[in-house]
This record gives C-alpha cells, structure tokens and sequence, in this order.
C-alpha cells in the first residue's frame, strides 16, 4: 500500500542495564551480583496474550512480561505510532506493511532463532502442499523477507519482518440449533451471512481488514456483486459493495459488530447472533458451554491469517535481547500445543506434537474423528468424542484459502465505507 514514511520513533525509555552491579557481601562467597529484573513489554490481542502463555513464559525464561492486549485496530494504530510503547507486538500479517513503512519494527536476525529451520513452508513458500491455493492478498510469504533495498518480498534472505507463529483458517459460525446444519466445502457457503432468514442476528468483526472481506466473499457468493481480485479491491468495487451493505444495515439485517473474542462469545450466548464472524477461541468457549456452535468451511474458501510477532524498532538492546528468548521459547513446543487446543497451528508443528497427546494431535492436526473426549485450553470439554474437525486436517484447510487477512492498496478508502456502514440508521 502506497504512504508515507513516517518518521523513524526513537526510543523513549532508558536502556536496561545489561550488565550486573557487584557489591561486597558477608557469607561463604565474597561477593555477591544484583541483577536488575528484566522485562518484556508485549502488545497484541487477546488472541494470544493470554494468562496461562503469559505465567508460563514467566516461569521458563524468568522474564517479567507484562501483556497489553486489546482490539486489532486500537493495538495496530498504537504500535504504528508509538514504538516506544512496546518491545514486541502480536498480530496478523496484515499489520506489516502498516508498521513497516511507519518504521516501528525493524528486521528480525533469523541466525538468533532456534527453531528457524524447522518452521514449514506455509509462511515460506506461501502453501503447504503443491496442489493447495496460496490464497489471494498478502500471503505472509510476500511480506516476510527484507530484502536488500529495505523493501519486503518472498526472496530469501537472513532478516525477517516478523516470526512466524500462530496461524489458522478462520470463517464464520453459526448456532445449529438455529440455522440448519451444512455439508462442510459443500453447502456451507459466506453468502449464509446475508441470508434474509437469519436477518437481525448477524454480527460482524468490526476491523476493515477481516470483518470487510468476510462480508465480501458473502455479497460476492450471493451474486450482489462483482469482484474480480478480492485481494485488492478497486474503488469502484468498494463503493458498490459498501451501497449494499449500508442499505443491508439500514434495513435491519446485521445486529452489530464486536471488536474482541470475548463479545462475540457473548453475543451468540445470548441469542443475539446466531451467525457471525467468529474466530476459533470463540467456537471452542461456546462449544464448552453445551451450545452447538459450527465453524464453518465455506465452498467459496477460507479466510485466513498469519500470527507475526514483530520487534519494534525503539527497543532497547536488553529489551532486545529477552524479546529474542521469548520468541523461540513460542516454538519450543508447549507454545504450540497449548493453542492447538483452541484449533490454532503453529509453524513449526512437530516440536509441538510432543507436547500433545495422540488423540489431541489426530483431532486438530490431522483432522481423524475424536476417539475421546478433549478438552480446550481452560481444561474444559471442546471436542466431544465421535466429532471430526470441520474441514479436516491442517493441510487441507490451509489448502482452500480464498483470502489472506490482507491491507490493500485502496486500504485508506475503504475506512470511509466501513464508517458510513457502522453509523448507519
């Protein structure tokens, strides 16, 4: 996307010490070393940054981490323009070419990562298998490499913009004891969400990245409009999509929008929804509580997204340094089983395997029928015994994208449209 550079932030907050201070002391050994505790700002959503990942990073690296989640577009702006705020920040690949070209993250050494050789080829090469779609928009591959003229590409090179962790295929899910159950890659399809059966319950991601595509893949499936590189709308394509779904709000057929995992839980709980866009930690709180929720596997194609874990640009070398111990520690293997057990895959999977049972491994990553009950990351039932995931194994659903969570080019445009369509009476 075409904008300004933005001027390089520099650090606001003084440099840890990196060494320790010695003083004299009494006892056995003649000196004694008091180290200054070091800490780890990380910003990012409530997808990741959760208290369970937060207490045990604690305890295996004896860093002290403080987490900043909140909305996707509240945490993206702060990062865009204040990377003192932060040391690392959690999100989707959509965020890179905004904070690149802020300049609030600079390039990540792949020769301090641990794991860097054992991370797959979806983020490398941009498909799992040889036979599976890439995916139209930003494909984490076409952004990951810094290339020698600063730009970003799918060129190899030592520097990265982010590290590749979390990903998964997201699309939208709906209460079956309301809107009749689909045939998985069949009969479930985006343009559900414009269903005039379901109108007054449907809810939106309020972000222009996600929720927008979402909603256009469903006007596109339901014949509403013409859309020829979903990936990149033109203007022209913008404004008739958004005629149609501001008129669609004024009529009543969409009950709001959510900005976090948390209220989209909430609104399908209470019956206001009964199809929305959803992520997969929403599926599973739901599914604990007994309410039978379906992820869908849209006909059309998934929509998904890449974690990246970035460095800013303004932090200090110590701060640096433990940013760096926390990153591979996510691919060390409990990282990744841990969020597997809310249907998310990391990208170095077998490290992870070891850390899961045989059952929970089959059910999420290689999409067998469940042979026992198992349960999501709170200890709670997710996955009752006789399911099967829907869509299947990784390497199929990663196989069926459509779109990638992607900033476009009309990016800026489209922030008008996606205003006139929230305040529309």
């Amino acid at each position: 996307m075409k904008q300004s550079r933005r001027t390089f932030l520099t650090n606001a907050s003084a440099t840890l010490a990196a060494g320790a201070a010695s003083q004299r002391v009494f006892g056995d050994a003649p000196y004694g070393f008091v180290r200054q505790k070091r800490t780890l700002r990380v910003l990012g959503t409530h997808v990741t940054l959760q208290e369970p990942i937060r207490q045990k990073a604690e305890k295996d690296l004896g860093i002290e981490i403080h987490f900043q989640p909140g909305g996707s577009a509240s945490v993206l702006h702060q990062a865009s323009t204040r990377p003192e705020s932060f040391d690392l920040y959690e999100q989707w690949s959509n965020s890179i070419r905004l904070l690149w070209q802020a300049g609030a993250i600079e390039p990540i050494e792949t020769s301090r990562l641990v794991y860097w050789d054992e991370i797959n080829s979806l983020t490398k090469t941009g498909k799992l298998t040889p036979h599976g779609r890439i995916g139209a928009g930003d494909a984490p591959n076409k952004l990951l490499y810094v290339q020698n003229n600063g730009a970003l590409g799918a060129d190899e090179t030592r520097r990265i913009s982010f590290l590749p962790y979390v990903h998964n295929v997201d699309s939208f899910a709906y209460d079956a004891s309301v809107v009749p159950r689909g045939v998985a890659y069949q009969t479930e399809s985006w343009s559900w969400l414009l269903d005039s059966r379901w109108a007054g319950r449907v809810a939106l991601c309020n972000e222009p990245t996600i929720g927008l595509f979402d909603i256009a893949l469903a006007a596109k499936s339901k014949g509403l409009v013409e859309i020829e590189d979903i990936g990149n709308m033109s203007k022209s394509e913008i404004t008739a999509l958004f005629r149609v779904l501001v008129q669609l709000r004024r009529e009543g057929h969409f009950r709001g929008v959510w900005n976090s995992v948390p209220r989209s839980v909430e609104l399908m709980r209470g019956g206001e929804a009964v199809i929305e866009s959803m992520f997969s930690p929403g599926v599973s709180a739901l599914r604990a509580e007994n309410i039978d929720c379906v992820y869908a596997a849209p006909k059309e194609g998934y929509r998904a997204w890449h974690g990246v874990m970035c460095l800013s640009s303004a932090a200090s070398n110590a701060s640096k340094d433990a940013a760096y111990e926390y990153m591979n520690w996510w691919l060390s293997g409990w990282p990744g089983a841990f969020v597997a057990r809310q249907g998310y895959y990391i990208s170095n999977p077998q490290r992870s395997r070891r850390e899961m049972t045989a059952q929970e491994w089959d059910y999420w990553y290689a999409g067998k029928t469940a042979v026992t009950d198992l349960t999501g990351t709170d200890g709670r039932t997710v996955v009752r015994r006789g399911e099967t995931r829907t869509g299947g194994s990784y390497e199929r659903r990663f196989s069926n994208v459509a779109v990638w969570n992607t900033v476009m080019e009309n990016y800026e445009f489209t922030l008008s449209g996606w205003n006139e369509f929230l305040t529309a009476t």
